[in-house]
């Protein structure tokens, strides 16, 4: 009597299961490597070896795809766009003076230099209105200049600015093409301390000013100070939330802003100088990349 053939199911199941693996380029894989973030198909091979899965298919060229694959799928939702509270910032905001035209770039950002508005304009070196393309898809907004960046009046230019170029990079990204970099406030705090609401009261106008101007295609806010203010001025959170959550609970969702008068998709992540200081959650933002990227790809052509 003939032995029974082997059961093929429990080979055939493994298969089905296992997951397409993303193909990098190598400079994707240096540049993830530099940020600290393990592709999700190494650190699953490391810590549970098994039956080797079945080669995958080659992959079609979609970058977007291959990017979200080395990071936790997020949910995209648009929030409400009831509008939001002035309680973050309870000072009175200063528009442009009545009797002047919307400045254009160069009068813009030497209004931003010459500013006098809030004691910061006393204490600066250098004003940092930001740089970048002026016709990008992508916005990026800091928090406030550092010491690095109000010697050399220019935004990321530190430790956190490699990083973020870095950042930038694993997108094929650079900051002098498709991506504008600004902060909301335009002077370095005394000591790196936190932006006082009424600074950023009066820095506000600024930065609206220059997403009208860039007519951006999505924005990335960095930090706590960056997406509460793009938040409430987006109308997307009431002022009450954004003063309960934390950023970790901002983040994770495409955000739908109506900012100098057009809506665009938002995103939340960390500040690259908290990175530095907390490595274990870069693999978090390079996720929140991905989720950007993916929103900028389905956001309709203006």
């Amino acid at each position: 009597m003939s032995a029974p053939a082997p059961d093929p199911a429990p080979a055939l199941a493994a298969t089905l299961v296992a997951p397409a693996r993303p193909r990098l380029s190598p400079r994707q894989s240096a540049m993830l490597a530099e940020m600290g973030v393990r592709p999700w198909w190494q650190t699953a091979a490391k810590a549970a070896p098994g039956p080797t899965a079945a080669a995958p298919a080659p992959a079609r060229r979609a970058e977007p795809a291959a990017r979200a694959a080395a990071a936790p799928a997020l949910p995209v939702a648009a929030t409400s766009s009831a509008p939001a509270t002035a309680a973050l910032a309870p000072h009175t905001r200063p528009a442009f003076p009545a009797t002047a035209p919307a400045p254009d770039w160069d009068a813009l950002e030497q209004q931003i230099r010459d500013c006098q508005r809030c004691p910061l304009g006393a204490q600066r070196q250098c004003a940092v209105p930001g740089m970048g393309d002026r016709r990008p898809d992508w916005l990026l907004v800091g928090e406030a200049p550092g010491e690095e960046e109000d010697r050399q009046g220019l935004p990321f230019v530190g430790r956190a600015g490699q990083l973020l170029d870095r950042m930038l990079a694993a997108l094929q990204l650079q900051r002098e093409q498709r991506v504008y970099i600004a902060n909301v406030i335009k002077c370095r705090p005394p000591q790196n301390r936190n932006p006082a609401a009424d600074e950023i009261a009066h820095c506000t106008p600024y930065l609206l000013r220059q997403v009208d101007l860039l007519q951006p295609k999505i924005v990335l806010a960095l930090g706590r100070f960056a997406a509460q203010t793009l938040l409430a001025e987006g109308g997307c959170l009431s002022a009450e939330a954004l003063r309960e959550l934390p950023l970790g609970k901002l983040r994770g969702r495409v955000y739908q802003a109506r900012l100098a008068g057009r809506v665009l998709p938002l995103v939340v992540t960390y500040h690259p100088a908290y990175l530095l200081r907390s490595p274990a959650d870069k693999a978090r933002a390079w996720a929140d990349l991905c989720l950007a990227a993916e929103a900028l790809e389905q956001s309709p052509s203006p």
